[in-house]
């Protein structure tokens, strides 16, 4: 899909989308749960059906119900699904492989090419040490064999999602684990949103020391009444028009979340002060916007960017060949990101949305000062279905080709 967005300032009011972590989150430990959930303000994103449909496969009964979705949950050790679709979210990948373990068998993960190109080595290490095996086949991936109660050590730099699948599968064992993340540990306030939903499911895990966690086994997940966060990623998209001239109120988030991505308010305040250097190494999410963002506003020199390049695109490599459009000079190298002061020009072709929706909603913030035209841009619908339609709502000028 081509979208063309014509030059403005988007003025108004808008709300945040519900959450993608948040939303992962709420399903799963509610589709884990004896008895009967009900979960309100749940966007359908592509990510978002991924997790129900996963959950679908595992015998969990949703449905809808108003502006509620009720889910009966089910006991994983007593289910075997045989084929979870992934589509592109690694999130229902990492966090189904340790529970599709529990009640043993074989279960095929497929999902689309990039999605199996993105980091797995940490369940590789782990399924050679505790006996469960993994292999990679055409389209997906095979899961056979069963997950053990015991001791787990493991890089914390590759991705939290790891660390999330063990902690929602592990308490369903009869025996006592223990995870031990190796330093150093990315992405912490995301495993921290990963505590808090099992605490509200009424599920204990110890925190013996910042990066060790005690897990007891043989536990219930209970059910829940409950609404999904505000999304504070997609939020920072809709304020950065701000930084643009806007004048945009984003609503529906929520002032205690632990959505790591709330720190986006001290970047662009940073940014707004000149040059600054700014570590992405807990929100790589906000590397598209920031960068985007930067090349408006003096430039920025950001870290721990190499996770970026292993998303749903190479995020480094896809932000300096379309800034290069703008007439940035992007200079990239090993875990970082220079951005220098430059002036912006209109884009004499169409833009590329690299597949990642991320990369294609930075982009847009651009368009809406040079005008332009971006291809692929139904890469939103992974996490934000309705984003030009919010955005013309704002004010902005948007055709669809």
């Amino acid at each position: 899909m081509k979208i063309a967005i014509r030059p403005g300032k988007a003025r108004g009011e808008v709300r945040a989308p519900s959450s993608k972590s948040s939303a992962h989150r709420l399903l799963i430990a509610s589709g884990l749960a004896e008895g009967e959930s009900r979960i309100r303000g749940i966007d359908l994103s592509d990510d978002v059906l991924a997790t129900m449909g996963a959950l679908g496969a595992f015998g969990a009964e949703i449905r809808k119900e108003g502006d509620a979705y009720a889910i009966r949950g089910v006991d994983p050790r007593n289910a075997k699904p045989r084929t979870i679709d992934c589509r592109e979210s690694a999130t229902t990948l990492r966090i189904f492989l340790p529970l599709a373990l529990l009640a043993g068998g074989t279960t095929l993960f497929t999902g689309s090419e990039r999605l199996f190109a993105r980091p797995l080595s940490v369940y590789e290490t782990i399924a050679k040490e505790k006996g469960f095996r993994l292999r990679r086949v055409p389209g997906g991936l095979e899961a056979d064999g069963s997950l053990p109660a015991g001791e787990y050590r493991f890089p914390g730099d590759i991705s939290s999602q790891f660390t999330t699948g063990l902690l929602f599968a592990l308490p369903h064992l009869a025996g006592e684990s223990r995870i031990g993340l190796l330093e150093p540990v990315k992405s912490r306030p995301y495993i921290d949103l990963t505590l808090a939903e099992l605490l509200r499911h009424g599920v204990r895990v110890e925190r013996t020391a910042e990066n060790r966690f005690r897990i007891p086994g043989r536990q219930r997940f209970s059910p829940l009444d409950a609404g999904a966060e505000g999304d504070w990623t997609n939020a920072a998209v809709l304020e950065g028009l701000n930084l643009l001239g806007g004048d945009v109120r984003v609503t529906g988030l929520s002032g205690s979340s632990l959505q790591g991505d709330r720190v986006f308010r001290e970047h662009f305040d940073r940014l707004l002060r000149g040059e600054p250097e700014i570590d992405l190494s807990d929100c790589p999410d906000l590397g598209p916007v920031l960068m985007a963002l930067a090349a408006v506003h003096g430039g920025a020199v950001f870290r721990g960017t190499e996770r970026l390049r292993f998303k749903e695109s190479d995020r480094v490599e896809a932000m300096r060949s379309e800034l290069a459009r703008f007439g940035i000079k992007t200079e990239t190298g090993e875990d970082r990101v220079r951005i220098p002061a430059a002036k912006l020009r209109k884009p004499d072709s169409p833009l590329s949305g690299h597949g990642d929706h991320r990369v294609v909603m930075a982009l847009s913030l651009l368009l809406t000062l040079t005008g332009g035209e971006i291809d692929g841009a139904e890469a939103v619908t992974k996490s934000f279905p309705d984003f030009f339609e919010r955005l013309s709502s704002l004010g902005i000028g948007i055709e669809r080709g």
